[in-house]
């Protein structure tokens, strides 16, 4: 990788790219630093589980309530909204299929609800840590005026979560990647980076320094270790072959070639982790904004649980097939291997074809499911028994989604750059 981004900055046009996906990203940076006036850090974030993994992927701005405190939350919660509604509503269905003008028009659609969802995210987290606002250093704290030092909050978070999608869209439009993905990668690193900072200064306090260095050299390893079995599972594939017949058009001789379909392991990288983590964390997230504490749900399904846990990986498993069913469509690639004159070898084209591509589909996905659900309950444990009082973050910050982030996000910046520079490359030889 290292090799590839040396490369890239070879090239002018690369480098120009990556030169402003850096300046957009340190303008995303610096907003998550900016304070907002009357707001004081929130207290009581340790009591949502939600909003703990909200605050390391905005890299702790969520926490100081800083102007990018809900970061790209929205964005990424109308995605989610849009692709399930995708598959239901026929109208957007045709839309995903016009091609770019359907493409502008769903993003457009997807702003709305991000809008929407931001306003709703923005006054419950002021409902929620009310405490920890002083509107006397806005507008004031008497009626009406209270009123509009809230309302004044809510419309700065909101221009926050707009303009945090702005950079993201813009980094895509002009510089390297996914900017959506890569501002997530950002603030978990930051977050990451302000865990690892605390281990190391705790090994120069006499007190800490023994569980601090032991505490940091066990991270260190176990993070290896999961780093590699990601990576190794999101490369895998299934490649099965496909043989085109010879055809004779004239004078001239179509086909004949062998080529395959590959299925990935973990073709639906992290949405899954998503969907579920959302779902489970939903009842909480509202008991805790109206105010009901110690209730049914948070005694007997909190997070580490067995029903909690037991819930979560039938999710993972559900959210598999869905997603899978969505991506891949065996009917479609039966009839275009058919139409091509192609055939799986031992396969009949038709409805065995796509029967067989059903089965194999299915299996792989079962296994990737089974990969989801370890990746977002044993990292979880580790880190878990290496910093029990979650004192520097590891729980929240290396969580299951952030770990799968971190790798798919960094694999697809690097195919990106490769991409950029293949693709110069193909323009100098044409030239």
């Amino acid at each position: 990788m290292f090799q590839t981004i040396v490369n890239a900055f070879k090239i002018k046009e690369v480098r120009r790219k990556i030169l402003i996906t850096i300046a957009l990203i340190f303008v995303y940076r610096l907003g998550c630093h900016i304070p907002v006036p009357g707001v004081e850090v929130f207290s009581g974030l340790e009591d949502f589980t939600f909003l703990q993994i909200m605050s390391a992927v905005s890299g702790g701005a969520l926490t100081y309530g800083t102007f990018f405190a809900m970061g790209i939350g929205p964005y990424i919660n109308a995605s989610i909204i849009i692709q399930l509604l995708t598959v239901g509503i026929p109208a957007l269905e045709r839309l995903s299929k016009q091609g770019e003008e359907g493409k502008r028009k769903i993003n457009a659609i997807t702003r709305i609800i991000t809008l929407i969802l931001a306003i709703v995210q923005a006054i419950g987290i002021i409902v929620a840590f009310k405490s920890s606002i002083d509107t006397n250093k806005i507008f004031g704290s008497e009626g009406f005026v209270k009123f509009l030092s809230y309302f004044f909050l809510v419309i700065v978070y909101t221009a926050g979560a707009c303009l945090t999608m702005w950079i993201g869209e813009r980094i895509t439009d002009y510089g390297v990647s996914n900017g959506i993905s890569l501002l997530i990668f950002t603030g978990i690193l930051s977050s990451a980076g302000s865990a690892i900072l605390a281990l190391i200064q705790g090994m120069f306090v006499a007190e800490t320094a023994a569980k601090s260095a032991w505490t940091l050299i066990g991270f260190i390893i176990v993070a290896i270790l999961i780093f590699a079995a990601i990576v190794t599972v999101n490369s895998a594939e299934r490649k099965i072959p496909v043989q085109y017949a010879k055809q004779v058009k004239g004078r001239k001789m179509y086909g004949g070639q062998s080529t395959h379909i590959p299925i990935k392991v973990n073709a639906s990288g992290v949405m899954p982790l998503i969907f579920s983590f959302a779902i489970l964390s939903f009842p909480d997230l509202i008991m805790n904004l109206v105010g009901v504490s110690n209730n049914w749900w948070t005694r007997n399904m909190g997070t580490g649980s067995w029903p909690y846990m037991i819930i979560l990986c039938v999710f993972i498993l559900f959210f598999s097939y869905f997603y899978n069913q969505i991506q891949f469509n065996p009917d479609d690639i039966s009839k275009s291997i058919q139409g091509n004159g192609g055939f799986i070898p031992g396969t009949r084209p038709g409805k065995p074809t796509a029967d067989y591509l059903k089965r194999v589909s299915n299996r792989i996905t079962l296994f990737g499911a089974i990969f989801l659900a370890l990746v977002a309950l044993v990292p979880s444990m580790i880190f878990k028994a290496l910093d029990p009082t979650n004192s520097v973050g590891l729980v929240s910050v290396f969580s299951a989604t952030g770990l799968l982030i971190i790798v798919s996000v960094a694999l697809e910046f690097e195919q990106a750059l490769q991409s950029q520079i293949m693709m110069k490359n193909y323009k100098g030889f044409l030239k």
